[in-house]
């Protein structure tokens, strides 16, 4: 896929998933702004770019804040002239039993999940439509959008939503050319869940397949509904679980 020229800006990609999907637009030829939480894991993640075929800047701060949403769109534009493709991949994981699920807990789960995918993809809209030629925008969910999963009622609910979200966008962004999608990672292996020992056992022996995913299998599915090859191609949920989803069996031991 060539991205040569193109222009992206991701989302909580200071490592991980999103990480590897900069790696690989930028390997691409492609311009990308990464932003992250972490202004340390930002900078070291840009200069992990060098030597590629793209450039990439960093900006790091809460993708949910509004006022950083629309910088990360103005620094795109100002800095590489245009913006056509957004991943808002960033979310937070807060565990929780429902019956003692917290307030406090619940609104940031659905401030950063939520929120700042959905005025990110606002923000990025309106500069797509004042270019006139079109872009694209994907959501990151998750197979627990899909299936229930112990102590995530919030975060299961807050990426359902993403991909109602992507579907109601098809309604007002076709017009400008602009397709919403959403991809949904079963189990992946990524420097926070490889802090769990049993993490990738559980995972080999209840995944059809016979293994979690790799960053790499995400971010190849991402760049390819983010690409021109996937233009006709929106409102649409991608599940990426090795068939998970299909069988279901929970990786808590009763």
């Amino acid at each position: 896929m060539d991205f040569k020229g193109k222009v992206a800006i991701v989302t909580g990609a200071g490592q991980g998933i999103g990480l590897e999907i900069c790696k690989q637009l930028v390997a691409h030829g492609a311009n990308v702004l990464l932003n992250d939480l972490d202004a340390t894991l930002t900078k070291e993640a840009v200069a992990d770019m060098d030597g590629n075929n793209g450039k990439c800047i960093g900006l790091a701060g809460d993708s949910s804040d509004m006022q950083l949403i629309q910088k990360m769109v103005d620094t795109a534009v100002t800095e590489f002239g245009k913006l056509d493709v957004v991943v808002a991949n960033a979310g937070i994981t807060l565990f929780g039993e429902f019956l003692t699920y917290t307030p406090e807990s619940f609104f940031e789960v659905m401030k950063v999940n939520l929120g700042g995918s959905f005025f990110l993809a606002q923000s990025a809209a309106n500069q797509m439509k004042k270019q006139g030629s079109g872009g694209s925008i994907l959501f990151m969910s998750s197979v627990t959008g899909h299936q229930a999963h112990e102590n995530l009622a919030a975060y299961g609910m807050s990426k359902a939503a993403l991909e109602m979200l992507a579907k109601n966008l098809v309604i007002e962004l076709s017009p400008y050319k602009i397709n919403v999608n959403t991809v949904a990672p079963g189990a992946t292996l990524t420097e926070r869940t490889l802090k769990d020992k049993d993490y990738f056992g559980t995972w080999e022996s209840i995944t059809p397949l016979g293994r979690p995913a790799s960053v790499n299998d995400i971010a190849q599915a991402v760049l390819f509904l983010i690409s021109d090859n996937a233009k006709h191609i929106t409102g649409q949920s991608l599940v990426i679980d090795g068939g998970w989803t299909s069988v279901s069996p929970s990786p808590y031991k009763k």
